[in-house]
């Protein structure tokens, strides 16, 4: 199971011990390594599942003094907002662009490599015709976010790959782009790697600045497409309606 998929399988089985009733809210969870070794997975997952849970709401990490379960009255306002798939793209390029300057500066070589395989997972998919993989793109750019060291900036970027990944018309949106030029997807993220393993910081923050500039056109474009498909569709259908009764004028 991919590191990706761990963690968000830990994070719904704490978030099921709370609906269950074994930590209630305000109550404080076992420490990372009685987690770990409860659920079976390392205490690193384990953290990046907590993290997960306070970016919607169930949970308060508290530096020094551990993690604690919310109730679910003070979650409600972590709820997903009312964006559009623009202005979540406009965000991501804005705050990801940032996370890729820092990052240039804190990441480790196991994080590159990490980079570097994942490059090679989208290449491998781009050869065979179909869209680049969700998991593989939500993984590279959470190795990022990751890579800055700033928990503060992981949280955000985690919390705008669940409404990318959570909303539907969102998801859909996303979806409809990614068959398109996926050759273009992956240079697009080869770049990035490349100027992070330069570890130039600016190079880094255009190349994933160029990233979201590209997915912005791609939507563009898609969008205009189908509104030329649906105002073709109309006029057919009312062709069909107005004129396909008309009589002939002598």
């Amino acid at each position: 199971m991919s590191e990706k998929r761990l963690y968000h399988t830990v994070a719904e089985k704490i978030r099921t011990m709370i609906e269950d009733g074994a930590f209630p809210p305000g109550s404080r969870l076992p420490g990372e390594r009685d987690l770990a070794e409860q659920l079976g997975v390392s205490r690193v997952t384990i953290r990046e599942a907590e993290i997960a849970l306070e970016a919607v709401g169930l949970l308060d990490i508290r530096i020094g003094s551990g993690v604690y379960v919310l109730s679910a009255k003070a979650g409600q306002g972590r709820s997903l907002p009312d964006v559009t798939a623009f202005e979540l793209t406009e965000a991501r390029s804005a705050i990801e662009s940032e996370a890729a300057a820092l990052a240039a500066v804190t990441i480790t070589e196991e994080e590159l490599d990490k980079l570097d395989e994942i490059v090679t997972e989208m290449e491998a998919e781009s050869k065979g015709q179909g869209p680049l993989s969700s998991d593989a793109d939500e993984q590279f750019h959470l190795t990022i976010a990751r890579a800055t060291k700033n928990e503060a900036m992981l949280e955000t970027v985690e919390r705008l790959w669940r409404i990318r990944s959570e909303k539907e018309d969102i998801k859909q949106a996303y979806d409809s782009i990614c068959g398109i030029t996926p050759e273009m997807r992956l240079d697009e993220h080869r770049q990035i790697a490349v100027a992070l393993r330069e570890r130039n910081p600016e190079k880094s923050r255009k190349a994933m600045r160029n990233h979201f500039k590209c997915i912005i056109e791609a939507m563009l474009d898609a969008a205009e497409a189908k509104a030329i498909d649906d105002a073709r569709r109309r006029t057919m259908e009312s062709r069909e309606r107005f004129l396909s009764g008309t009589p002939a004028l002598s």
